[in-house]
């Protein structure tokens, strides 16, 4: 499910709430978001058959753009939010953008930092002042 957290009340449809690690969301995400069919999704989705990213349209929901005709769909959650509200008259649309996991890499890329930043305040410490 992407990392990501929805509570859609499907009955109702008066309220979608999203929290995505990421800030692109894939068909599959949105799918799951509004509660329709994926054939349901790709209707809606500004897409055409020429035109790898065709101009804005209010009435649809725009995809990101592509670089690559076969390149995957992936959504903005404010543009999921906004087609939400606007075109499928989700009343309350809640955008919750979480912080993504610390991984590894991120972890020992601070370590080398902080480890970094005091050799550079004893470097600074140890050099005599100018002027003294």
């Amino acid at each position: 499910m992407n990392n990501l957290a929805m509570n859609n009340l499907a009955a109702a449809e008066e309220s979608v709430v999203v929290t995505a690690d990421n800030q692109l969301l894939p068909i599959e995400s949105v799918q799951k978001i509004l509660n329709r069919s994926r054939a349901s999704v790709y209707r809606y989705a500004n897409t055409h058959q020429s035109i790898l990213n065709p101009p804005f349209d209010p009435k649809c929901l725009n995809p990101e753009v592509r670089n690559d005709k076969d390149a995957p769909l992936m959504f903005h959650p404010n543009e999921v939010a906004r087609f939400a509200q606007d075109v499928l008259g989700i009343k309350q649309v809640t955008i919750e953008v979480a912080q993504p996991t610390e991984t590894e890499t991120h972890r020992l890329l601070k370590a080398v930092l902080l480890e970094m930043q005091t050799i550079r305040k004893l470097l600074e410490q140890s050099q005599p002042k100018e002027g003294s």
